[in-house]
C-alpha cells in the first residue's frame, strides 16, 4: 500500500463519474486533494493552485457533498502551505 493510499478518507465518495486510475496515470503516485478519486493534485505550486481554482468551479463543487468539499479544501490549504503557495480564501 502507497502512502497516497493511506490517506485515502472515508468522507469522500467514490464517485461514479470518475476512473480514479486515470487521475494516477496522468499524474503518477503523487498526492491528490480527493485521494478516493484521485483528482485535484496538489504535488507542485502549480497544481496546487489549479486544485484551489477548479474545486471552486460550480460544476466541480457540485459533485461533492459541503463536506467533501471542505475536507478537499483542507487537504488543499494544508498542500498550499507546504508549497509556499498563498491562496486566495475569498
Amino acid at each position: 500500500m502507497t502512502s497516497h493510499e493511506k490517506q485515502k478518507s472515508t468522507r469522500i465518495d467514490r464517485r461514479d463519474d470518475v476512473r480514479p486510475n486515470e487521475g494516477e496515470h496522468k499524474y503518477g503516485d503523487v498526492e491528490f486533494a480527493d485521494p478516493v478519486n484521485n483528482k485535484y493534485p496538489v504535488d507542485t505550486p502549480e497544481h496546487v493552485r489549479a486544485a484551489w481554482s477548479y474545486i471552486h468551479h460550480k460544476d466541480n463543487a457540485g459533485k461533492y457533498d459541503a463536506a467533501e468539499v471542505r475536507q478537499i479544501e483542507s487537504r488543499i490549504k494544508r498542500a498550499a502551505k507546504k508549497h509556499g503557495v498563498d491562496i486566495d480564501e475569498d
